[in-house]
């Protein structure tokens, strides 16, 4: 009897132990469980924080600029840019926003100017093979895909080469809208367009500064090669406004009063200006190239001083292709010959408030000198390296940066010969800026990148891309 009671207690005991085995398994099976879902609620948060921060940093960019848009200062043409630059890195409860670029090698804080870079629907052939690693057969395929027609240049490619390679795709014949689009192109590949940048942010991220550890190779040097992405672009755009943020008033239409009103030249020299906009093939961009008497009186042809093809500020014989009545100053001044011609003041206001085109929709977007790449103006536009580097000192030694185009002929070594090449894509204002912004999370440190181009050439101002790398 009592062997049978001790065998059942035993019995219990075993029971009970495994109970409590079982629960205590549970137990520590449902803390696991708890503590991942805690971890992975953790995480999920901490990315919601980067995000929102990230967000916050875009949102604060597109901010400015469209005050700035409201609110321009002609006389402080880096006002919007200074500001940018100075709110491009900022602290929120919950997390932190940077915002950054690499441009000519160097890493600067702020978004990255578009207009810094040249665009690529305005350069000539001649223009694009100045550009590394181009050959003339991706130059010829690039005028051919911008072009209306469907006649392939000499060694180009239109529709029909297209086609028979199934690619599922036809040239645009219009304006590229994109810098990856130009990857669409016979002949263009990745390796000339992105280099180290593949994923074309325009900031040195972890994978592309570490050798040939992680795809893509790169030299490790703490240096972002971008390519071709690193001097140009698609999407900068120009715009009907002044940097005074009044509409531009068009020369062709404009009366002699208004011209005098808004840009404080004299009666006669707005005569001259209304006079030679009526010729053919006028451009404004042609008064820094010769005295408005010259253009007003002889200028019916409407063309402009050239430098004969020479590079720009490089070895030239310094003979010109232009008609006799056109006088250069032959050296840096912008004095110019007549009682009507205008001064450099003068020169400088026109050029900003007037225009000699009809402004439909935006197109293709200048240079800002203020902010132009010296790798720019030194491959693509072949100018004389030691006039760039003079150039850009200048530039950034004035707080205000250059008001005018015409403050350029102050710069030593300038002059009309020199700058003619170049005039037609040079400007002081910028319109479209791309934002990379990384948030953090004050909780873990994880980070999102928002990528985004905006447009603030019209209000409100417009995202032209977004993606979250």
């Amino acid at each position: 009897m009592w062997s049978s009671s001790r065998s059942r207690r035993a019995s219990a005991l075993v029971i009970v132990i495994w109970t409590v085995a079982i629960a205590a398994t549970i137990v520590a099976g449902l803390q696991i469980l708890t503590y991942r879902q805690a971890v992975l609620g953790s995480e999920a948060l901490a990315r919601v924080q980067a995000r929102w921060a990230a967000r916050a940093g875009l949102e604060t960019m597109i901010a400015i600029m469209e005050w700035h848009t409201e609110n321009s200062d002609p006389e402080d043409a880096l006002a919007m840019i200074n500001e940018l630059d100075d709110s491009a890195t900022g602290e929120l409860e919950t997390g932190t926003y940077d915002i950054r670029h690499f441009l000519d090698g160097v890493e600067y804080i702020g978004p990255l100017d578009e207009h810094s870079k040249a665009n690529i629907n305005l350069l000539s052939s001649a223009e694009l093979m100045n550009i590394p690693d181009m050959t003339p057969d991706v130059a010829g395929a690039i005028t051919d895909w911008r072009d209306a027609d469907e006649n392939a240049s000499m060694i180009g490619a239109e529709k029909t080469y297209y086609a028979n390679r199934g690619l599922g795709y036809e040239p645009r014949n219009g304006n590229l809208r994109s810098f990856a689009e130009l990857e669409l192109i016979a002949g263009v590949w990745p390796e000339y367009t992105r280099s180290e940048d593949w994923n074309l942010n325009g900031r040195l991220d972890s994978n592309e500064d570490d050798g040939e550890q992680t795809w893509p190779d790169d030299k490790s040097d703490g240096v972002l090669d971008g390519g071709w992405s690193s001097i140009l672009t698609a999407f900068s755009k120009s715009s009907p406004n002044a940097p005074s943020g009044f509409a531009k008033i068009n020369l062709k239409t404009a009366s002699p009063d208004e011209v005098v009103e808004r840009t404080g030249v004299s009666a006669q020299q707005a005569a001259s200006l209304i006079q030679y906009s009526q010729t053919p093939n006028a451009r404004i961009e042609n008064l820094l190239t010769a005295p408005l008497s010259t253009l007003a009186v002889g200028g019916a042809s409407g063309q402009s001083p050239a430098t004969g093809g020479s590079a720009l500020g490089g070895a030239s014989s310094g003979r010109t292709n232009r008609s006799s009545g056109a006088r250069s100053t032959g050296g840096t001044g912008v004095a110019q010959a007549g009682p009507g011609d205008l001064d450099a003041k003068s020169l400088g206001r026109v050029l900003n408030e007037c225009t000699m085109t009809v402004f439909t929709r935006p197109g293709p977007g200048k240079i800002n000198i203020n902010t132009a790449s010296g790798r720019v103006l030194r491959e693509v536009f072949a100018m004389n390296p030691k006039l760039v580097d003079t150039l850009l000192s200048r530039r950034d030694a004035r707080p205000t940066g250059l008001t005018s185009v015409a403050d350029i002929l102050e710069i030593p070594g300038m002059s009309r010969d020199v700058l003619a090449p170049l005039a037609k894509h040079l400007d002081v204002q910028s319109f479209v800026f791309t934002v990379s912004s990384v948030g953090r999370s004050k909780m873990s440190g994880a980070e999102c990148e928002i990528l985004a181009t905006v447009d603030r050439s019209t209000l409100p101002a417009q995202i032209m891309n977004y993606r979250e790398p």
